[in-house]
């Protein structure tokens, strides 16, 4: 259970229910009030080796920014919602290259507004829409802080029209198996060998727990993806890929296996992940390579398209071989 090193809150949270209740809940806990969750000059100025005590914190904050963003992968909108970063540290994080060393969690308390604009937005569309509620955040660690996922659930199934997707490296489900859903609700595990969690994904859970907690979903009626994400090529990476997928194969339940669906992404890094890792994890391994990667515009790296292309085409030969019947939606 995550407890915060100190809370960094906007004074206006204590209008709302879930302000009031999470100051009550962290009252023992140092409290410094803000002017905007956006901008603590505090925290821009600390060094990058001081990253990961900068996620320790807690910062509390209203939701300002409602703006959907046009998707067109697995949902049809990408939504700003109830929080922002993640207590975790995974290296290839994307919110740290947009955020530089402000990737801590942030809670926002003003849920009813956010789920009220979705439930408005889905129920004036003529055709059904999908709404990725995670994009900027792990939900399922949300939810232990704030039961923020159960709440969600619990208001949305009474919507007339709409679904709800998200992601999660987190196997904290058992909070949301029971609620009813009503079908209208598609989580997505993201999954990668122990080798890359290990070494890669400090703080997340262990790919057999993931394993569990899709088993679990798909047990309880949910609609489940699995996010091969990111693809990382390290030294011997089609090795550890394919018993990744053996190990998807032979632990995945035969109700998963029958209807789940995968996507599948190759790392984008870039040069303040680097900066920030050599610092922050002096002792990690080093995930740029010159060699197989090139510039990608704004300081990003990707696979040169030589390399990316061969791992398309074994990832692709690998799952039609172990999951021939399931749908990969893309690979990027």
């Amino acid at each position: 259970m995550f407890k915060p090193k100190a809370i960094y809150y906007e004074k206006e949270i204590i209008n709302y229910q879930l302000g009031k209740e999470l100051m009550e809940k962290y009252k023992d806990v140092p409290k410094v009030e803000i002017e905007n969750h956006n901008n603590i000059e505090e925290m821009r100025k600390k060094s990058n080796k001081e990253f990961m005590d900068m996620k320790r914190n807690l910062i509390i904050g209203v939701r300002k920014t409602h703006k959907f963003v046009e998707n067109h992968k697995t949902s049809d909108y990408l939504v700003p919602y109830t929080s922002s970063g993640c207590t975790a540290a995974c290296m290839y994080c994307y919110l740290v290259c947009n955020y530089n060393k402000c990737s801590y969690l942030r809670l926002f308390v003003n849920r009813e507004q956010m789920l009220d604009k979705i439930i408005k937005t889905a129920e004036k569309s003529e055709k059904e829409l999908t709404f990725e509620i995670g994009s900027n955040s792990d939900l399922v660690l949300e939810n232990s802080i704030t039961e923020n996922l159960v709440w969600t659930i619990e208001n949305f199934k009474n919507a007339t029209k709409g679904r709800l997707t998200f992601p999660t490296k987190f196997d904290m489900v058992d909070d949301i198996l029971n609620l009813d859903h009503k079908g209208k609700v598609t989580v997505r595990m993201s999954v990668n060998p122990e080798y890359i969690i290990n070494r890669v994904e400090f703080g997340t859970s262990r790919l057999d727990n993931r394993i569990e907690a899709i088993n679990k979903l798909k047990e309880a009626g949910y609609d489940v993806g699995i996010l091969i994400a990111p693809v990382i090529m390290v030294e011997n990476w089609k090795d550890l890929y394919l018993e990744l997928i053996k190990i998807l194969d032979s632990k995945l339940s035969k109700k998963v296996k029958k209807e789940a669906f995968f996507e599948i992404i190759f790392m984008t890094y870039s040069y303040v992940h680097t900066k920030i890792n050599e610092e922050a994890f002096p002792n990690a391994i080093n995930l740029y390579n010159k060699e197989i990667m090139r510039g990608g515009g704004r300081g990003k790296y990707r696979y040169k398209e030589e390399y990316k292309k061969d791992g398309e085409i074994f990832l692709r030969e690998q799952m039609n071989k172990y999951f021939p019947n399931n749908k990969i939606e893309y690979i990027v």
